[in-house]
C-alpha cells in the first residue's frame, strides 16, 4: 500500500508560509543565446550584485557571478551548475544555474531534478536550437512549468509572431505573451505589458551593467506620438489586434502543467525588460510541490524533514579543499544540528555545518525551507541521488545518467603524483564531472574515463592540474556506446564469451560493455536475446512500502 501524504497535516504555520514565499528554477537554453548574461541581470535586479559581469568579459570588466570556476572565466563558458540564492520583493528566489555548454547535458539534467520551474532563453535570431530541444524533452518529462523569455531583441530577429510559432509548431506548447516588443533590433524601444496594459520604454546604460531605465506610459497618454515612433506605434497596435484575435488567455493551471509557456521579449544584455519578467515569474511561477518517494507523494508541507542529493562540487574553495554536497529541500524544516537518516546507507549523520550559497560564496545558515538548495560538506559519504530524511524511512528516485559516448584511458605518467592523482579522480568521480570505468584487467590501474562530450574529458585534465597539481595524458579508446546489464554479473556469465565489444566496470563494480558502433551492440543483441543491455544504469527501483 502506498501512502501519500498530499493533505496538509497540523503543521506550523511558519512552513506555510515559507514555502508559499519560495520560488525554485533553472533557465535552460543553447549556448550562446544569453543565460549567463540572463542570470546575471536577475541576479543585479534581484539587489544580489551591484553591477553585472559581462559573459566574455574584457579586462577591466568583472566576470559573472555564476561562473566562478577558473577555467569558466578564461573561456568565457558556464562549465559547471551553480545555485543562487537571493531575495526580492517577499519571495526567497533559487536560481538553479546550468552548464549551456552541450558537453555538460549530464550537469544540466541532474540540476533540473531539484528545479520546480524551468526557463526557456531562445536568441530572437536564431530561434529554437538543438540543446533547447533537448533540454526541453527533460523539462517535459519532469512536467516543469516551462517560461520563455526571448532574448536579444535589441539585435535584428526574426518576427516575433514567426518564434510564437515556431514554438507552438515544434514544441507543441500553447503560447500566452505577456509582453510584446516596441520595434525590434536598433529601433527596439520597450514592450508592452499585456497584463497591465501598459508600455514601458526603456533607455540604454553602459553594456547594461547597471539598471535600465524606464519610462512607464498608458496607451492612451497624449504624449505618447512624441515619445514613440508612430510606425513602431502602429505596427504595436497591428500585432496586438492579432493577438486578441487569437483568443487565447492565460491558462495558470496549463501553465503548471507543462502545457502553455507564457513568453517574455526582451534584452538580457541591455537590461530591456529583464525585471518586468521577474516580476510576472515570480507571481506565475510553481511554489515548491511534491515529490514522488517509496512512500508515495510527499508535500513540502508534511512536518518531517526529507531531500536528495542531486550535485557534488569539490574545491569550491581551493584553499581548504572542500567538498560540497548540493541538497534540494523537498518537506520539512531543515535545522543546523539536525540528526538526520542516511537512506542509502542507513546511517545517522549530523548536519553541523549547513551554507546558503551564492555561486561559489557561501555562508552559514541555521534554517531553510522546501524549494531551498543547502550546501553541506561532503567527507565522501554522499553520492549523487542519496535521500536524507527524518521520521519514517522514505527514499526519492535516483537520478539516471546520460550514456556517455567519449572513452579514454587517463593516464599518470608521474608515479610520485600517484596519491594526489588517486585522489582527484575520486573526488571528480563522486562529483560528476565525468563517468569512470574500470578495465577488468588488475594489471591496468589507469581509470577510463567516460563522457558526453569532449569538453568534459578537458575539464578533467584542467582540474587535475589547477587542484590537484597533477598533470595526465589521455589515451583515446575506439568505443562510442556503453551498455549496462540488466542482472549485472550473473546474467553476463551465463551467456559465456561475447564479441566486437569490451567489457569493464562501473563505479559500483556492474559489468558495463563497451561497443565500437552500433552495429556491433545490434549484433551482440541479435545473438544474445536473452542479454537485456541497458543505456542508463538500472538504478534501484523505488520500492513501495
Amino acid at each position: 500500500m502506498v501512502d501519500t501524504f498530499l493533505t496538509d497535516p497540523p503543521l506550523d504555520e511558519e512552513l506555510k508560509v515559507a514555502v508559499q514565499a519560495r520560488r525554485n528554477f533553472a533557465i535552460i537554453s543553447h549556448p550562446d543565446a544569453g543565460k549567463t548574461t540572463l542570470t546575471e541581470k536577475l541576479l543585479l535586479y534581484g539587489g544580489a550584485i551591484h553591477e553585472a559581469g559581462a559573459v566574455k568579459a574584457r579586462r577591466a570588466q568583472r566576470h559573472a557571478t555564476s561562473d566562478w570556476m577558473e577555467m569558466e572565466q578564461q573561456r568565457g563558458i558556464s562549465i559547471t551548475s551553480t545555485v543562487l540564492q537571493f531575495a526580492y520583493q517577499g519571495y526567497q528566489i533559487n536560481l538553479l544555474d546550468t552548464p549551456g555548454h552541450q558537453d555538460f547535458s549530464e550537469d544540466t539534467y541532474r540540476t533540473l531534478a531539484a528545479a520546480d520551474n524551468a526557463v526557456m532563453l531562445i536568441d530572437a535570431a536564431k530561434g529554437l536550437e538543438p540543446q533547447t530541444r533537448k533540454l526541453f524533452t527533460v523539462c517535459q518529462l519532469r512536467g516543469l512549468p516551462i517560461f520563455t523569455f526571448i532574448n536579444k531583441m535589441d539585435r535584428p530577429g526574426q518576427d516575433p509572431l514567426a518564434l510564437l510559432d515556431e514554438i507552438e509548431r515544434e514544441l507543441g506548447l500553447h503560447t500566452y505573451p505577456v509582453n510584446w516588443p516596441l520595434g525590434t533590433g536598433d529601433r527596439f524601444q520597450g514592450v508592452y505589458d499585456r497584463q497591465r496594459h501598459q508600455i514601458h520604454l526603456f533607455e540604454r546604460s553602459i553594456h547594461g551593467r547597471r539598471e535600465a531605465s524606464e519610462q512607464v506610459i498608458e496607451p492612451d497618454d497624449p504624449q505618447i506620438g512624441q515619445l514613440v515612433d508612430p510606425w513602431l506605434w502602429s505596427q504595436l497596435q497591428e500585432d496586438l489586434g492579432l493577438l486578441e484575435g487569437a483568443g487565447t488567455s492565460l491558462d495558470l493551471e496549463a501553465v503548471h502543467r507543462g502545457q502553455m509557456t507564457p513568453v517574455y521579449f526582451g534584452s538580457a544584455m541591455t537590461n530591456f525588460g529583464v525585471e518586468l519578467f521577474l516580476r510576472s515569474f515570480l507571481e506565475l511561477a510553481l511554489q515548491p510541490g511534491a515529490h514522488l518517494s517509496s512512500r508515495g507523494e510527499i508535500a513540502p508541507t508534511y512536518p518531517e524533514f526529507s531531500g536528495f542529493i542531486f550535485k557534488l562540487q569539490a574545491n569550491m574553495d581551493p584553499k581548504h579543499r572542500d567538498r560540497v554536497a548540493f541538497v534540494r529541500v523537498c518537506s520539512g524544516k531543515f535545522a543546523k544540528d539536525m540528526l538526520v537518516n542516511h537512506a542509502r546507507t542507513g546511517k545517522s549523520i549530523r548536519l553541523s555545518r549547513p551554507q546558503k550559497l551564492f555561486a561559489q560564496d557561501r555562508e552559514s545558515i541555521t534554517e531553510a525551507y522546501p524549494g531551498d538548495v543547502i550546501g553541506l560538506n561532503n567527507p565522501g559519504m554522499f553520492a549523487i541521488g542519496d535521500t536524507v530524511y527524518t521520521g519514517q524511512k522514505l527514499e526519492y528516485a535516483d537520478i539516471p545518467s546520460f550514456p556517455p559516448e567519449l572513452f579514454a584511458y587517463l593516464k599518470n605518467p608521474n608515479p610520485s603524483k600517484f596519491k594526489q592523482f588517486s585522489k582527484g579522480v575520486a573526488e571528480l568521480r563522486e562529483e560528476g564531472a565525468v563517468q569512470i570505468f574500470y578495465s577488468l584487467d588488475e594489471a591496468r590501474r589507469d581509470p577510463i574515463l567516460a563522457a558526453v562530450g569532449q569538453l568534459q574529458f578537458e575539464v578533467v585534465q584542467f582540474r587535475l592540474q589547477n587542484e590537484y597539481g597533477v598533470e595526465t595524458l589521455l589515451e583515446p579508446l575506439p568505443y562510442t556506446i556503453a551498455r549496462w546489464i540488466a542482472g549485472g554479473w550473473e546474467a553476463l556469465n551465463q551467456v559465456g564469451r561475447l564479441f566486437n565489444s569490451l567489457t569493464v566496470k562501473d563505479r559500483w563494480d556492474e559489468p558495463v560493455l563497451l561497443f565500437r558502433n552500433q552495429w556491433n551492440c545490434q549484433q551482440v543483441e541479435a545473438d544474445h536475446p536473452e542479454l537485456k543491455l541497458l543505456s542508463i544504469r538500472d538504478s534501484t527501483p523505488v520500492p513501495n512500502q
